[in-house]
């Protein structure tokens, strides 16, 4: 469409606080924060025949470095944006233009995705050298919509204890993109994932959390426009208060659309996490696009070197100044109200170490940002969980956030992948399974502020870990240069797709290998979404721009009974009901070798002659076997009214040779008899033999397998 722009009078006083655009007393109030600015516009978008015309309104008020008015006349569904007159000067990181209409970052609702990048630059030739661009940015780029204020509700919070909580990570769009029982256009959008097909799943799948992937409003980074490829994984946000519209079965309705999702999943008790971005922007780096931060005010959002250039801590082109107070402020806004009025319950945050780094210096656990998050008195009763790293060698600090903080345990995952590949001993496993109080314990944390997991977006499905050896990201457009090359993968025998029986029952076993120690492990498991169906990628462990069957789940295994994601699903299912009903698999407390009711240690160690491992068998770089005792008399699980749960005890044995191997069970100290409960070598996990053993009796575990007993003192 064709611009046209009319004039109108200026706004009226209106008020600094909240910021947005917030309709009251027969108008709408708008604020946007931007020190440098020496004129701002509010710039009221409706659509006339082939024509977009836009109403410009001064904001004539100035209060703590925010312009404000209120604009009497205007609705909710209003279309909008903002036109910044000030200092364009790149060297002091100035990058005023009024010719860029600028999203307002505290907008609820934005239209549009797409981004023109010749009309969303904000300057001609250089970056650093060159004038601003008069290019008109309307019709480019997407707009700001005032939203409406009433809102179906959320529902009561499920309220899960940490202790029960288990993680799934899905991707909204691809999620239900395939799924058959979903209307079609219901598929890919948030009412898709509230649909009662898709919730029964993850009800019988025994998961409590859904961790969605980005769903803050995002556009594609400039790279993949130049590249005429979208952006699949999200993290490349524009507004952090609007949910993202491609999410909507119908556009304008995504407010209301999310908020009956979240319904839909408190109803059936799972909570809702979100993953969060407040690293950096889809702006880039200064070759970028102006759409919203670099236009308003760019030295207070964004980390720039003494000449005005831009710090990338990121790996994404721009990083945001976690010391800056308006990004404090709009992180903690943009939290608080995803957390109360659209009912979210946790949230993960992306590249967490770059919000402890202001000013782009060394990271500290107390630094304002991360403390404003976790002693705010909405935020600190949320789960809240740090990927504990960035993409420098100083930003990986897993196990050094703050007391509240829960974390991705990156040392997690690559020990177990590491253990059931035949790589290294079992003296960093053991920490792994038992809770990581290496890392937790000293702070005052609990194990269940380890989030373990074994595959994740970032990376290859679990499948593809145990089907490959390589990455295959060539379809990615970058050479096959992008996604890590430290897999800790194992292809079985075979790269990739293969017929050959012996290797996809290898595999089939592996993966159950790594979901049970997963499951079994102490701390908060987190499971892939898809990996429980079996689901590939094809090799690809970096498909962040793929929007098509590579990145959806295919649920055709759901329907047959013999296939192997099918299989597999019966099997997760199996692991995870046993950990929600064994309170001893899954403790709040870390172990610290005390003595039981039963009279013995909390957590033991076995070799697998049946003795308890000395000292020197840890640092035995060979030893693929492990024996864990686990004693439920005291296992510190307490009830939701807090009454403490008493449990069996366990002996969890773990084989990673690639041959068969004789285990003796531990003596009648440690029970009268021990119960074969879970054994990886079946494809459901049910033992082919259930009698229950006598103590010291010898047991024949088969090449790479997981087993679970019950042990009981009843004779």
């Amino acid at each position: 469409m064709r611009p046209r722009a009319v004039s109108a009078p200026p706004a009226l006083a209106g008020r600094p606080f909240p910021l947005g655009a917030h309709p009251e007393g027969g108008g709408v109030r708008f604020a946007v924060a931007t020190a440098p600015a020496e004129a701002v516009e509010v710039c009221l978008v409706d659509a006339d025949g082939d024509q977009l015309v836009e109403r410009r309104v001064e904001l004539t008020e100035r209060t703590f470095g925010v312009w404000h008015g209120f604009v009497p006349g205007v609705r909710p569904g209003q279309r909008y944006g903002f036109r910044v007159h000030g200092p364009y000067d790149p060297h002091r990181g100035l990058r005023c233009n009024p010719a860029k209409l600028l999203v307002d970052p505290y907008a609820r609702l934005l239209a549009g995705e797409e981004v023109n990048l010749s009309a969303a630059l904000g300057y001609l030739g250089d970056p650093m050298t060159g004038p601003p661009s008069p290019v008109d940015s309307l019709g480019s780029v997407p707009l700001s919509v005032v939203a409406e204020q009433d809102m179906p509700g959320t529902g009561p919070a499920p309220q899960v204890p940490w202790e029960e909580t288990v993680v799934y990570e899905l991707h909204v769009r691809g999620f239900t993109r395939l799924h058959p029982e979903v209307p079609g256009h219901q598929r890919g959008t948030y009412l898709g994932l509230a649909h009662p097909a898709v919730v029964d799943h993850l009800v019988g799948l025994g998961v409590t959390a859904v961790e969605l992937l980005p769903v803050q409003a995002f556009v594609a980074e400039p790279p993949l426009v130049r590249r005429g490829q979208r952006n699949y994984w999200g993290y490349s946000t524009l507004g952090f208060f609007a949910p993202h519209p491609g999410y909507a079965s119908v556009p304008g309705q995504e407010v209301a659309e999310f908020r009956t999702m979240v319904a839909a999943l408190h109803a059936a008790g799972i909570e809702v996490f979100l993953d969060v971005v407040y690293n950096h922007t889809c702006e880039g780096d200064l070759s970028g696009t102006t759409l919203c931060f670099r236009g308003l005010d760019a030295p207070a959002y964004y980390l720039h070197s003494h000449d005005g250039r831009q710090i990338d801590i990121t790996g994404c082109g721009n990083t945001l100044d976690a010391g800056s107070p308006v990004v404090v402020r709009l992180v903690t806004d943009s939290l608080r109200y995803w957390a109360g009025e659209m009912g979210v319950d946790g949230f993960r945050f992306d590249l967490a170490s770059v919000l402890g780094r202001p000013g782009g210096g060394p990271f500290d656990p107390h630094a304002a940002l991360l403390t404003a998050i976790s002693t705010d008195p909405v935020l600190s009763q949320r789960k809240l969980i740090a990927e504990p790293w960035d993409a420098t060698g100083d930003g990986y600090r897993v196990g050094d956030f703050g007391v509240q903080w829960a974390e991705w345990n990156g040392r997690f995952r690559d020990t177990v992948r590491d253990f059931w590949r035949g790589h290294g001993g079992v003296a960093d496993l053991a920490y792994r399974l038992s809770g990581s109080s290496d890392l937790y314990a000293d702070d005052g944390r609990r194990p269940w502020q380890s989030v373990n997991f074994v595959t994740a977006h970032d990376g290859f499905t679990l499948r593809d870990l145990v089907s490959y050896n390589h990455k295959h990201n060539e379809d990615n457009g970058e050479n096959g240069q992008d996604g890590t090359d430290d897999n800790r993968s194992w292809n079985c025998g075979a790269e990739g797709e293969t017929t050959k029986p012996k290797v996809l029952a290898l595999r089939a076993r592996q993966a159950r290998n790594l979901m049970a120690t997963l499951l079994f492990a102490t701390g908060t498991p987190m499971i892939l979404a898809g990996d429980e169906l079996w689901r590939t990628q094809r090799g690809n462990n970096n498909p962040f721009c793929h929007d098509n069957e590579i990145s959806w789940l295919d649920w055709s295994p759901l329907h047959d009974e013999h296939s192997e994601g099918n299989q597999l699903l019966e099997f997760v299912r199996r692991v995870i009901s046993l950990r929600a009903s064994c309170p001893a698999l899954r403790q709040p407390e870390f172990f610290e070798g005390r003595t039981t009711p039963t009279g013995d240690p909390d957590l033991v160690w076995f070799r697998r002659d049946g003795l308890e491992m000395a000292e020197t068998d840890w640092f035995d770089n060979d030893r693929r076997t492990i024996g864990i005792w686990i004693d439920g008399s005291d296992c510190r699980s307490r009830t939701r009214e807090g009454e403490p749960l008493g449990d069996h005890s366990w002996l969890i044995v773990l084989h990673s040779g690639t041959a068969a191997t004789t285990v003796v069970l531990p003596d009648a100290e440690f029970g009268q008899r021990f119960e074969p409960v879970l054994d990886t070598g079946t494809t459901d996990g049910v033992p082919l033999d259930t009698t229950p053993l006598p103590p010291g009796a010898r047991v024949r575990v088969p090449a790479r397998t997981v087993l679970l007993f019950c042990a009981t003192f009843r004779p």
